[in-house]
């Protein structure tokens, strides 16, 4: 079955470009379907300075060309096109098929690495200020405002654990709450509340957001959902925190997904319900979402891959594919114990 890939990788960012550079490096020659907007999130990022081995920092869409040159230069094949629909085996040793357009692609292993998507608020000034005040990562980004007055979207732990981070740099945070109650847990409200330079402003929603004369952000529009009165606020940065969107429609029905649409693994490892099906980054992960974890989550789905392929005995291991460590056996049948002598 000359025609069969060994591995198929759907997804272009950190973890698409890891799993592609590990399992190129093994001799697999992956097929990369990267989509249309290859690199992911970090494409839409400007200044990533907490990626290690670059101490000045480094521009999000060119790290993401790094990571895709240095895959293709050891055997990745790239296809910049969208995967539309899939066919995953049930079966050890099954033949898996991704479909891009009309054209059928086959495969022995398939690492899932489609992301997620942050959600947006969807109101004017949003897209057009993304980069130049508008955010969605405290973690990445807050250190570019400090002593600047910023606002936090969001109602959840994670709109607290942000606004408790980006306080640690911003003169005032304003976390912005469309109700009066809040859905974080009590113990994450009170670390805010305790934190003199947030407020909590609710029940608003931001409406607008507005660029200054350099053309970056400078006024948020909020309205209280109650009375409907306007206010404006000053601020030069504004974090968005209400949920992501995994990439997971793709798969739904054929691969385990949790109640939000995230991909389910086995324990500690990459492996998904389906045998040969691997999953990583965001579309895993719900917790941490930085670049660096999806790199190395991608590193474990490819080498969960490289394992699958040397100890699945229905699939023939290619040539020139390094063997590894004979006693890490992932895929092997376990071994039968003898009955013990009465």
């Amino acid at each position: 079955m000359a025609d069969v890939e060994n591995t198929i990788i759907i997804g272009s960012g950190p973890a698409g470009y890891a799993a592609a550079l590990y399992t190129a490096r093994a001799n697999l020659r992956p097929l990369v379907i990267e989509g249309f907007a290859w690199g992911g999130l970090l494409q839409q990022t400007t200044d990533v300075e907490n990626y290690p081995g670059f101490p000045e920092g480094i521009m999000g869409p060119e790290l993401m060309q790094q990571m895709r040159a240095q895959a293709e230069r050891f055997g990745a094949q790239l296809e910049t096109d969208q995967a539309e629909r899939v066919q995953l085996a049930d079966e050890p040793g099954g033949i898996h098929r991704v479909w891009v357009g009309d054209t059928e692609h086959r495969a022995r292993t398939v690492i899932l690495a489609m992301g997620a998507e942050h959600k947006r608020l969807g109101i004017p000034g949003e897209s057009e200020l993304g980069g130049r005040g508008v955010s969605y990562c405290a973690t990445c980004d807050a250190a570019f405002f400090r002593d600047a007055p910023t606002l936090i979207v969001g109602g959840g732990d994670s709109a607290m654990e942000e606004a408790i981070f980006l306080s640690k740099f911003s003169s005032k945070v304003a976390l912005v709450h469309r109700r009066n109650e809040f859905r974080a847990s009590k113990i994450m409200l009170d670390r805010a509340r305790e934190r003199e330079n947030i407020e909590l402003l609710t029940p608003y929603a931001v409406q607008e957001l507005h660029a200054g004369e350099n053309g970056a952000l400078c006024r948020a529009r909020l309205r209280n959902t109650e009375d409907g009165s306007e206010r404006d606020l000053q601020i030069s940065g504004a974090f968005i925190a209400i949920g992501h969107e995994p990439q997971s429609t793709l798969v739904r029905g054929q691969v385990e997904l949790d109640d939000n649409g995230y991909v389910v693994t086995e324990g500690r490892s990459t492996r998904t319900n389906r045998p040969g099906v691997f999953a990583a980054g965001d579309l895993v992960d719900h917790t941490y979402r930085q670049a660096i974890t999806a790199a190395g989550s991608g590193c474990q789905a490819a080498l969960d891959a490289e394992w699958y392929i040397r100890d699945t005995p229905q699939v023939p291991v290619p040539e020139g594919m390094p063997m590894g460590d004979p006693v890490t056996e992932q895929w092997a049948p376990a071994a039968q114990s003898e009955p013990q002598q009465a």
